[in-house]
């Protein structure tokens, strides 16, 4: 049984191991999410604290799954904070371990954290994905509509240039 919390910054902080090896595993495994592989720990960890420095801020959501006391994946909701945008945010490193893969845990994050924009009165939501990757037809299958692509948007995880797919929903 999968458990989905949302973490406060101090809740967050005292996982920080668990959040390296999640990073590391994902990205390690092919996961485009920011990161060349192999992860370095101490870049890993440089990041979970930007990550729990923003969540202190109220300007992130943070939402782990978690099997018994592993932390088996994540997902992160960046809120606009401008007075023009306050009604969207964007989905951000939707991650799961890679034995944990295939088992609804990335739809259940899926799922709380459009509840969670929902709370937070944000009705729009974007994200982008690596283009051709397993995740387009994941999140068409969530009903995200796809706007578009930028050719060479970003490094996949063996530091080729590779293009990215747009997608938002209106929830």
């Amino acid at each position: 049984m999968t458990d989905i919390t949302r973490l406060t910054e101090s809740d967050a902080r005292a996982h920080l191991d668990q959040f390296i090896a999640l990073l590391t595993d994902t990205v390690d495994h092919g996961a485009s999410v920011g990161f060349l592989r192999p992860l370095d720990a101490t870049l890993a960890r440089d990041y979970w604290h930007e990550v729990y420095a923003a969540v202190a801020r109220g300007t992130r959501i943070l939402l782990i799954a978690r099997i018994g006391r592993d932390i088996v994946g994540s997902v992160q909701l960046d809120l606009a904070m401008r007075p023009n945008g306050r009604h969207r945010a964007e989905v951000q490193k939707l991650i799961v371990r890679s034995r944990y893969r295939r088992q609804g845990i990335a739809s259940e994050l899926m799922q709380a954290i459009e509840r969670e924009a929902r709370a937070a009165a944000r009705t729009l939501l974007v994200l982008d994905t690596e283009a051709r990757s397993g995740a387009e037809p994941f999140y068409e299958a969530l009903q995200w509509q796809r706007v578009g692509s930028i050719p060479g948007f970003a490094l996949n995880t063996d530091g080729v240039p590779t293009p990215n797919t747009i997608y938002y929903k209106i929830i």
